[in-house]
């Protein structure tokens, strides 16, 4: 089954808790902390695996979870980090974060792998607070919580040409002889119901891969037939294969076929129409054919090579222009660098990381992604540690933005299920 177009979840694994613990040796007076860090949770990492074609494994994978670090422990002893999750998808995978719509990935090379979701760091333990003047700090952290996605995971072929055309024009015919690949081939519309690939071989030697992209009829770009579920594989392609019908054996006229295949291909996608685009004209042992060449060439201003993929005539030359215009084409990016999701390590202007609000029952609520990984990575078991939360809040300006609020002494203040009173 051909699948190219998954949403899935995705949870990396969460840092190990750090260790709270002391050294106690007879004869060493004051031992001090000895608590190791949590160990860092697995990441989720997609990764080019080139023996697959489809996306068929993660349609049944609602979520993919990452393990959680190994918690640190007394004498110092650092948890181990979780193994990684390795994801295996082909080439061509494109992976999107549906809350912002940033690129995460895009996977085209052999081998080639991007971490979709982070893995959270390891709880440091309390040996890693010890200063000048906390010798003995009684408490320690736990572990970073791990990123959460939901990825839009699709495929887009690729391939060095594509052949487009409306249905039954003979593209997995042509396909068929060209290559090994065995499309299915019938006398009927939408016979192909998913892109076929082959390794084509010219006379000459050069070889490259040509795929058969079904499903294209008027209305294709706004959702009609099965053309805007496959348009998005023309768009790796650096060759476009325009197949027309020209024996008109279903009584279409070849002009307004390619005018309106071409119509769908910009209404698509500016780009595609930019791309190099050589016309094949099969079925010319047709009667009608060689009639109908005559007017398409004297209206459509291309390079038209004439064939018969049933008699296999003709194919040799139009195998060996196209691997003459793939020679000649270079690969550009699919997605302009503004289109990917990237992780900014200086700002000029810092923004608050949390937002306040009052609930209808009079509490403060307070939201945000930093104070809410802040609050679940702190362990409330300890003064020491409640201490140092409270002065986090502080630092970030909380206290303040409350108070400039209307907040009051003891007034009920909310973090995620967490609720505790307001003393400023």
């Amino acid at each position: 089954m051909f699948i190219d177009d998954v949403i899935l979840k995705v949870e990396a694994g969460s840092g190990g808790d750090g260790c709270t613990a002391f050294r106690r040796e007879k004869y060493v007076p004051m031992g001090g902390p000895f608590g190791g860090n949590g160990g860092r949770g697995a990441n989720i990492i997609f990764k080019v695996d080139e023996g697959l074609h489809t996306l068929l494994d993660l349609r049944y994978q609602k979520t993919i979870k990452g393990k959680k670090g190994e918690n640190g422990k007394g004498k110092n002893q650092h948890g181990k980090n979780a193994p990684d999750v390795i994801v295996k998808v082909p080439r061509g995978t494109v992976v999107t974060d549906t809350d912002t719509g940033l690129i995460l990935a895009d996977l085209v090379e052999k081998d080639e792998e991007a971490v979709v979701a982070y893995g959270g760091r390891g709880g440091r333990g309390n040996t890693a607070f010890k200063t000048q003047r906390n010798t003995a700090p009684d408490f320690s952290e736990n572990g970073e919580p791990g990123e959460k996605k939901i990825l839009h995971v699709e495929l887009k072929l690729i391939a060095d040409v594509g052949l487009v055309g409306f249905p039954s024009v003979g593209k997995s015919t042509i396909l068929s002889v060209v290559s090994r690949s065995k499309p299915k081939i019938a006398s009927y519309h939408f016979t192909t119901l998913s892109p076929s690939l082959g390794v084509v071989r010219a006379k000459d030697g050069r070889s490259f891969v040509m795929a058969d992209l079904p499903g294209l009829i008027e209305g294709a770009s706004q959702g009609e037939g099965l053309g805007d579920k496959f348009l998005r594989h023309i768009e790796r392609t650096k060759i476009i294969a325009h197949v027309i019908d020209m024996g008109a054996f279903e009584g279409r006229d070849p002009i307004e076929d390619y005018e309106k295949i071409n119509k769908e291909l910009s209404l698509f996608s500016e780009k595609l129409v930019k791309k190099p685009q050589i016309v094949i004209a099969n079925k010319m042992d047709l009667p009608n054919a060689k009639e109908n060449l005559k007017k398409f060439q004297k209206k459509i201003s291309c390079k038209v090579y004439p064939i018969s993929a049933m008699n296999q005539e003709g194919l040799d030359e139009v195998l060996l222009a196209l691997a003459d215009l793939i020679e000649k084409e270079k690969s550009e990016p699919l997605y302009e660098e503004e289109q990917f999701e990237s992780h900014v390590l200086y700002t000029f202007k810092k923004e608050d990381s949390y937002t306040i609000h009052r609930d209808d029952d009079g509490t403060w609520v307070i939201e945000g992604d930093e104070i809410e990984k802040i609050f679940k990575m702190t362990k409330f078991n300890s003064q020491e540690g409640i201490l140092r939360f409270a002065k986090r809040l502080r630092k970030m300006g909380i206290d303040d933005k409350l108070e400039s609020m209307g907040a009051k002494d003891g007034d009920k203040v909310r973090i995620l299920d967490f609720i505790f009173d307001y003393n400023n």
